[in-house]
């Protein structure tokens, strides 16, 4: 047997093994998240949007634990998204995935980071925000496709967040 051989014969089953390994993880995890609460749908009427940015939808994960991806309902997936921000909520509207909208009062706090979920940037080249999804409290990446429109999308965040009813963003409805 040439060597050439004997590394396929090597190579090739311990791509397979960590593949399904990988695969393993993945069914797991979503089998641990099964008590994740349905996420809200999106209303019918929206509001003309304050701020809109293309980018990309880097993933959700548990609030404070970047590492710790939320793998249901498609949360998990990193995709290009346009991100908009309405008076009744945050939309992000996600390329070959379900839209993800995050309403109004479910809605904690917004901030810059470094990365998340295996996505990493320059200093605070990320915007993340955190929400309230039944009693999860979760944290969203958004990177946008120019640098600008962060600070843009950042502001009005904060500002939705502070306009929220303080009655509503605790019941979280």
């Amino acid at each position: 047997m040439d060597n050439q051989t004997l590394t396929v014969l090597i190579t090739v089953p311990l791509i397979v093994v960590v593949l399904a390994m990988i695969w393993l993880g993945w069914r797991n995890r979503l089998r641990r998240q099964a008590d994740v609460e349905r996420l809200p749908g999106v209303p019918e009427q929206l509001t003309p949007a304050t701020v809109v940015a293309d980018g990309q939808y880097v993933a959700t994960t548990t609030a404070g634990d970047w590492l710790d991806r939320i793998a249901v309902q498609g949360l998990g997936i990193r995709t290009n998204a346009e991100l908009s921000i309405h008076a009744e909520g945050v939309l992000f509207d996600r390329s070959g995935a379900a839209p993800v909208f995050i309403p109004r009062a479910a809605l904690v706090d917004s901030r810059e980071a470094n990365g998340m979920a295996g996505k990493f940037v320059e200093k605070d080249g990320l915007l993340v925000v955190n929400w309230k999804l039944g009693d999860r409290e979760l944290d969203t990446g958004f990177r946008s496709r120019h640098a600008t429109d962060k600070q843009l999308l950042l502001e009005a965040l904060q500002e939705l967040i502070s306009a929220a009813p303080q009655a509503d963003a605790d019941s979280g409805k």
